[in-house]
């Protein structure tokens, strides 16, 4: 079961004034499934996104960064499905795209560029089109405010949980509602971290300060998480602000209202990112790795990711084994220049393992392997070299990420 993640309730989940959930079961790969989704907006809500940064990007990808090319241009739709990724099939799969928005453009009464197709699952498949055009009218018949927890179902994979969170803020005193869902277990790592998340919020700002946001959401987030270093095809974070709070809208990133839409859209994104590694393919162990005391984010970065994608550290953390070297190594070949190893310290929770280029003479094998035991792990890597700081949240590598892996198809 995943690490410390309960089944989100749907009275925790606050509607959107302006948005509208629906899903269907459309057998895209499995019968008795809800495998698609429809996300519907009113006019004059702002969408903002960002998508993975792998060349092979699916077709879903590609329509949907066109389509939101245009700053200006009012989406009011975004089309889900599980089951097939839409991904290494071509010019069919760019055509493919194009005729199920055009077709949810024609049910919801808006212009084809309005709609935003998203898919996941299996990669070089022929996306079965005729089936998902045939489950949009009854997603399209189950629209409603109060279907975000149905939503987050309907996108799942290998997850075993359904994402969802949601939080309240006041800004000018008057209460604003953020909800987001997210899917994502394997094929996890950044640039952007390979998962699909939505995010909905009814306070009203301007474009470019979306934008602004969702930058941030995605930097602070979905770029922090990592479960296998494989980086997706078809990953996309989109953040929907429709408006209708009548707060005074946000035009100014240096205003406190700003700050706190912010930092509340980026909470949010947090934990539906923090979710994914908890509901890791076969994950036992929750890991957060802190480096901090480099000359730069991007070394403690590059530490702390080393850190996370080594399959020796993965695999000791699964068998709470304090085979504690193979960090020290990951460190060292992380490519920070002129790195004194003899300045750094490791820590496990409260207890240092490391300083001076070696094992610290306090250090007890069984207090290491005490922290190693336990569900929830905290690493701390002090490099003793300047100010900053960087954050990954990671999870371990156990038999059943292999299995999982092994019949993903069948």
């Amino acid at each position: 079961m995943p690490v410390n993640l309960k089944l989100p309730l749907p009275e925790q989940l606050f509607p959107i004034k302006g948005v509208t959930l629906g899903t269907a079961e459309a057998e895209i790969r499995k019968p008795g499934r809800k495998d698609l989704l429809v996300i519907a907006l009113e006019a004059g809500a702002h969408v903002a996104g960002t998508f993975t940064q792998n060349h092979f990007c699916a077709a879903p990808v590609v329509i949907a960064r066109d389509h939101l090319s245009t700053p200006e241009s009012a989406i009011r739709a975004l089309i889900v499905n599980t089951g097939n990724a839409n991904a290494g099939t071509g010019q069919t799969g760019i055509a493919d795209a194009r005729a199920i928005c055009a077709e949810a453009a024609r049910l919801l009464g808006c212009d084809s560029r309005q709609v935003l197709p998203f898919s996941t699952g299996v990669i070089m498949e022929p996306l079965p089109v005729a089936k998902i055009i045939a489950g949009l009218p009854a997603a399209v018949a189950d629209l409603k405010e109060d279907n975000w927890l149905a939503a987050a179902e309907a996108i799942m994979t290998t997850d075993l949980v359904p994402k969802a969170v949601s939080k309240k803020i006041s800004l000018g005193g008057i209460p604003v509602a953020i909800t987001g869902i997210a899917k994502g277990s394997g094929m996890i790592h950044p640039d952007m971290a390979t998962m699909l998340s939505y995010i909905a919020t009814d306070a009203a700002l301007s474009p470019a300060m979306l934008r602004e946001i969702t930058r941030h959401a995605t930097e602070n987030s979905f770029n922090r998480i990592t479960v296998d270093g494989d980086t997706s095809t078809n990953d996309a974070f989109i953040l929907m602000g429709t408006g209708l709070a009548r707060n005074f809208p946000i035009s100014d990133k240096e205003s406190p209202e700003f700050a706190q839409l912010r930092d509340a859209v980026t909470e949010v994104a947090a934990q539906l990112a923090q979710a994914i590694i908890r509901d890791g393919e076969g994950a036992t162990k929750f890991i957060t790795i802190h480096v901090e005391g480099g000359r730069s984010m991007d070394e403690c970065s590059k530490a702390a990711y080393a850190i996370a994608h080594s399959p020796l550290v993965k695999t000791a953390f699964f068998a709470s084994d304090p085979n504690l070297g193979r960090i020290l190594a990951a460190i060292g070949y992380a490519g920070i220049e002129d790195l004194d190893v003899n300045g750094l310290q490791l820590f496990l929770d409260d207890v240092l393992v490391a300083e001076n280029g070696g094992r610290a003479s306090a250090y007890r094998e069984e207090d290491g392997q005490r922290v190693m035991k336990q569900s929830e792990i905290t690493m701390r890597v002090v490099l003793n070299r300047g100010d900053a700081s960087a954050t990954v949240w990671t999870c371990d590598l156990s038999y059943d990420y292999v299995k999982i892996n092994a019949s993903y198809r069948s």
